[in-house]
């Protein structure tokens, strides 16, 4: 059985209809067959405010197709939910183990097709680029990530999962980087 994990926090009950036309809603994505994390950060250009992040698991044990499709139809719930303007993900890098890269491969084909259908454009960005843009150096750890983005969003605590932090980490990476 498939479960689906979110850990949402909504700042303030925003409302998706209170944004006004300066700001910007980016998707962040960190594609994975059995974690996909998730992350929704608005910015005017010069603040983010944090949305929500969560994680979409499937379990091995569910026939390979339906997880497949089991990611698509959250991230579809989750694009109707929060209305994004843009998305980010974290580009495919080199791998020692080819099978969990060709599934890792699969999950963002799905996800690209998603944002594609709602008309969502999408930008890649390198591991190391992510990390850099959010903690100053392309070599840092999960932690480190983690604990920068609680700073950078103003959050009690530090985002959770990992692949959810990484998701708001690559929504950072996508502001920052079309910022003039």
């Amino acid at each position: 059985m498939m479960t689906f994990k979110t850990y949402i926090q909504i700042v303030n009950s925003l409302k998706i209809s209170n944004r006004n036309n300066k700001t910007r809603r980016v998707l962040g994505i960190d594609p994975g067959l059995a974690h996909t994390g998730w992350g929704i950060i608005d910015s005017d250009g010069i603040k983010y405010k944090y949305i929500a992040h969560g994680v979409i698991e499937t379990t091995a044990c569910t026939p390979h197709g339906k997880r497949l499709l089991y990611i698509f139809t959250q991230l579809y719930e989750i694009i109707s939910q929060y209305a994004p303007d843009e998305a980010s993900m974290e580009k495919l890098y080199f791998v020692n183990n080819v099978t969990s890269a060709l599934s890792v491969a699969e999950a963002r084909g799905i996800i690209i097709l998603c944002l594609e259908q709602n008309n969502i454009p999408l930008a890649e960005y390198a591991p190391t680029n992510i990390k850099r843009s959010v903690c100053g150096t392309g070599k840092a750890d999960k932690i480190i990530v983690q604990n920068c983005l609680k700073m950078l969003l103003g959050l009690k605590q530090i985002p959770e999962p990992n692949h959810a932090a990484d998701a708001l980490a690559a929504s950072i990476t996508h502001i920052n980087s079309s910022i003039i």
